[in-house]
C-alpha cells in the first residue's frame, strides 16, 4: 500500500554509516524498497522502503545528524503498530536484530516488544490489546 498526497503519514529518516553498501536486514525483515540513490562507489545514499504501508528512509549520515553507533547510544526508537507482535518480533530476530525485550503485554494496555537492528536502531513492536 502507497500512500498518497491526500494523507498525513510519518516516514522516519535512520542515519545509516557512511559507506553502507548492504541494507539485506531490511529486505528480510519484509521492507519492500520503493527506490535507492547510491553514491559514485555504490554506497546507499538514500533509500525509501515500506512495511505494510509504513513508509521510512535510511540516509546516509550527513550534517550534524548521526546514526546510532557514532552516537554510542540510540538517537531515536521507532514505535511500530502491527496486528501480531509475537511473528514481527520473531521475523526480526530470524533477519539479524537482537532482542532487547521480548514481547509482553503489559497494564497500560499494549503488547510490545523491542529490538535493535544491525545498524543500532531500536524498533518498538507494539500493537494495543
Amino acid at each position: 500500500m502507497r500512500t498518497t498526497d491526500n494523507t498525513t503519514h510519518f516516514a522516519p529518516e535512520l542515519h545509516i554509516p557512511n559507506g553502507t553498501f548492504n541494507i539485506d536486514f531490511y529486505i528480510k525483515f519484509g521492507a519492500i524498497e520503493h527506490f535507492c540513490f547510491r553514491n559514485e562507489d555504490g554506497s546507499i545514499h538514500v533509500v525509501e522502503l515500506e512495511i505494510n504501508g509504513a513508509i521510512f528512509h535510511l540516509h546516509e549520515t550527513m550534517r550534524d545528524a548521526l546514526e546510532p553507533i557514532s552516537a554510542k547510544g540510540v538517537t531515536a526508537i521507532i514505535g511500530l503498530f502491527v496486528p501480531n507482535v509475537d511473528a514481527v518480533m520473531q521475523k526480526a530476530i530470524q533477519a539479524g536484530a537482537i532482542e532487547i525485550n521480548p514481547a509482553e503485554d503489559h497494564d497500560y494496555g499494549y503488547r510490545q516488544g523491542m529490538f535493535k537492528d544491525p545498524f543500532g536502531h531500536y524498533w518498538q513492536i507494539q500493537k494495543k490489546i
